[in-house]
């Protein structure tokens, strides 16, 4: 393993990263004011902190192992947890604990959504733009922007993507060099981000909120200016357009490059994963929708539809937006909606769960053993679209399914001997490690009541979640760091 490699890695990173706690200084300036110190000394410390850890290392060069991707990966989410919660514990006035600041942080960079913060309609605006930027830049991954630079940096990026992105498709590349798919992929994510402020502030947003908004909503992050989250604006127009990039956010980004490179759409039709994605998302909708007009829990019907459809996509994609209570409707529809959220987006997306890939081939493969119980000796393959899927790729499905189950049973129980009850420990843990954000009982509307050891396990969930389980489970085995 190349210590020196990773550290002069991880320094050169977090000196990038410093660059972006800028941005809110300019704002504080802008709007005059108190928090803009925060952030300025939050920016020398990272920067002089990246600086003290690339120098001794700064003349050594050599290929990255996919190990080390590993360990990047990992380190480098982590490292930027911890140093993102830098300008919250600085601001004075939010009086949060080291706890409530990483919380808040990690919260951000996995697009998770969970805030300890209370009363946001009255933080000064540099620290809601933050917040808002910090699921911006973890929606299309901090470590792809990384390997979009990676000619730059002098290490090869290609280790970093397979560990960012395990599964069926990590290693499919859109185009011949990794960086240039990075970059492919980050250009279609800015268009996105600006098509959507663009839309937002048409709509009626002020020009702030629908720039910070446009970043949650693409990164399918769920974080507002407001405590009432897109409520705040009544407005069916503004939830119109918070539906449709969501939708588009939880797609995968590869069938936006095609279609934008080839200027077609024939690639959305016939994508499998596409087609499931789009059914659970109208099964849940119209469900949602049927159950509060039938049990005049909203008895208008347009105000049904409204209601049942923008929460569903916003649950179901895991963006974890909210125009009213929903967690106090009928336990059937907050439940059934959580349970959407186990689905979330599809492969290369901005959604968190278990990736809708995923679970098209769960399904095929219980198919398949039905069918074998049938007709024992017939050879039944597995295809996604007309492809054939390979074996192993089943078996490492089978294996992610088996290490979700595992991990979110074991930090259920660790939450319920915390001391809270079923369905908050059970929706706790549903909410972070799909990076949903909002859960059921005490999590409902915020995360300020839990616990600082339940607040650190969340954090592990979140960080589970996305990176995809094994990313982070492998640095926890012996055999990973055995020569």
């Amino acid at each position: 393993m190349h210590a020196a490699i990773i550290l002069r890695l991880i320094g050169q990173l977090l000196m990038l990263f410093s660059i972006t706690l800028l941005p809110p200084v300019i704002i504080d300036i802008f709007y005059r004011e108190d928090a803009g110190q925060a952030f300025f000394y939050s920016y020398l410390l990272l920067l002089v902190t990246g600086f003290l850890l690339w120098l001794p290392v700064s003349n050594k060069k050599a290929e990255l192992r996919l190990r080390d991707g590993f360990v990047v990966v990992v380190m480098f989410w982590t490292v930027l947890g911890l140093a993102g919660s830098l300008p919250f514990l600085l601001y004075e006035p939010l009086t949060v604990s080291v706890s409530d600041a990483v919380f808040e942080s990690i919260s951000g960079l996995t697009t998770t959504g969970a805030t300890t913060l209370i009363g946001l309609d009255e933080l000064p605006h540099s620290i809601l733009f933050y917040r808002q930027e910090l699921q911006w830049l973890g929606g299309m991954g901090i470590i792809v922007l990384a390997v979009a630079v990676m000619p730059m940096l002098g290490v090869g990026g290609m280790q970093l993507y397979r560990a960012e992105a395990p599964g069926p498709v990590k290693d499919s590349k859109l185009t011949p060099r990794i960086a240039e798919t990075a970059k492919a992929l980050w250009y279609i994510y800015l268009s996105l981000t600006i098509a959507c402020a663009l839309a937002y502030w048409i709509a009626g947003m002020g020009l702030f909120d629908a720039i910070c908004h446009s970043f949650s909503t693409v990164a399918i992050g769920g974080f507002s200016t407001h405590d009432a989250s897109i409520g705040y604006f009544n407005s069916a127009v503004i939830e119109a357009i918070a539906i449709v990039f969501m939708f588009l956010g939880g797609m995968n980004f590869a069938l936006h490059f095609v279609a934008v490179r080839t200027m077609d759409i024939k690639h959305y039709l016939g994508d499998s994963e596409l087609k499931l994605y789009v059914g659970v998302l109208l099964f849940v909708s119209t469900a949602s929708i049927a159950y509060l007009y039938l049990h005049h829990d909203v008895p208008d019907f347009l105000d049904a539809i409204r209601q049942g459809l923008f929460h569903a996509v916003s649950i179901g994609t895991t963006a974890g937006f909210a125009t009213t209570d929903f967690y106090a409707w009928p336990t059937f529809v907050p439940v059934m909606l959580l349970f959407a959220s186990f689905v979330g987006g599809c492969a290369g997306s901005t959604g968190g769960g278990m990736k809708v890939i995923r679970v098209l081939l769960l399904i095929k493969q219980g198919q398949r053993e039905m069918m074998r119980l049938i007709h024992p000796n017939a050879q039944v393959v597995v295809k996604v679209g007309r492809q054939p899927v390979n074996n192993a790729v089943i078996n490492a499905v089978w294996g992610f399914f088996a290490a979700y189950v595992a991990c979110f049973v074991i930090m259920m129980l660790l939450l319920m001997l915390d001391g809270y009850d079923q369905i908050t420990a059970f929706s706790a843990i549903a909410a972070t490690i799909n990076n949903l954000g909002p859960g059921l009982g005490e999590v409902s509307a915020n995360y300020a009541g839990i616990d600082n050891f339940s607040k650190w396990l969340l954090c592990f969930s979140m960080l589970l979640g996305r990176l995809e389980i094994f990313t982070l489970l492998v640095m926890l085995m012996p055999s990973f760091w055995r020569k």
